[in-house]
């Protein structure tokens, strides 16, 4: 994952021959936290972090963030940690691989972790905290560039990988047509749910738009099918290793007509440190295998497929970090 708490200065997305640059909406994002204003990228290096503090927090989607002192010291032990037979015993328990995994997780301790961060609790600590706010941004960003020039009304969308509605209820207050999925059927029961809270409850926001309810699915990726104007696809390239990762940008480019819009964790020497630092510590609750991906590998799987880039961005916080791209057909 990655996202930015970068809230008071604009988000940049970048073409081949221009930058376009969003300035931030006044909207809040849907959280009850005050946001941090505070420009701050990576945590400083020379800034050491109390693991105990954060430790019963993690899964490998969440990373540990340790002073440079601290990561050169745990780098060197890396090599000794087995994180990946941790991995294997989860699989062999649910009888299956990476994403049988997933499902489990998510319909379990993760749904319940992923619930909190997503929604609007109090019931939070500052590692869930700064995680939703990055999410938040990601969505935000999303939408900025999904209606920056147009309207959204009539437009279907299809949101792979839906989570708790964070961006399909958003869409379908700007009027698309929205088709959600997760793998996950905790995930997608409580979307409907609080799509029907938000969308049908009788509240309006002064918009002329007449919302349409989403029409949820569980659905793995490779089960997805249609066609779509828009497919959108944010924070679920991380439960795919490349190898597995490029055929399913080209399934979900298939299935997008104009647009094909997705976030990763970007694969860096930074972040591969701390995300294995992050497998030390993976928490009292069992967690999900996390990829990191090179941007380079994401924009030749595109073209592999007849995509291009349109639009790039990076957004991070202090536990949340990713890249997003907008491509078009080549």
């Amino acid at each position: 994952m990655a996202f930015s708490t970068i809230v008071s200065s604009p988000v940049c997305f970048h073409t081949q021959n221009q930058t376009h640059s969003f300035p931030l909406s006044n909207n809040k994002p849907r959280i009850n936290k005050p946001l941090i204003t505070q420009t701050k990228a990576l945590p400083p290096l020379s800034t050491a972090t109390d693991v105990s503090a954060i430790t019963t927090t993690f899964d490998s989607t969440t990373l540990a963030v340790l002073g440079g002192g601290s990561i050169a010291a745990l780098a060197a032990i890396l090599s000794i940690a087995d994180p990946e037979k941790r991995r294997q015993l989860q699989a062999e328990e649910v009888g299956g691989g990476d994403k049988e995994v997933v499902r489990e997780y998510f319909n379990s301790t993760g749904f319940q972790r992923w619930k909190k961060i997503y929604g609007e609790t109090d019931d939070v600590n500052k590692v869930q905290l700064d995680i939703r706010l990055g999410h938040s941004k990601t969505v935000e960003n999303v939408m900025k560039i999904l209606t920056e020039d147009r309207s959204l009304e009539g437009v279907t969308v299809c949101d792979a990988g839906c989570g708790t509605g964070c961006l399909s209820i958003p869409l379908a207050k700007q009027g698309a047509v929205v088709y959600s999925s997760d793998i996950s059927a905790a995930m997608v029961s409580e979307a409907e749910k609080q799509a029907k809270e938000e969308l049908l409850g009788g509240s309006s926001d002064g918009s002329s738009v007449v919302p349409v309810l989403p029409k949820f699915t569980v659905s793995d990726l490779e089960s997805l099918d249609g066609k779509y104007d828009t497919v959108v696809c944010l924070d679920v390239l991380i439960h795919y290793p490349q190898s597995k990762a490029d055929g399913m940008i080209a399934h979900l480019a298939s299935l997008a007509e104009k647009r094909l819009i997705l976030s990763f964790a970007p694969k860096t020497y930074y972040y591969d440190i701390l995300k294995r630092i992050g497998e030390l510590f993976p928490g009292p609750s069992k967690a999900t295998r996390a990829y990191l991906h090179r941007e380079a590998d994401i924009e030749r799987a595109l073209q592999k497929a007849g995509w291009k880039v349109n639009k790039k961005g990076f957004t991070n916080t202090q536990f949340y970090f990713a890249n997003l791209i907008e491509a078009v057909p080549a």
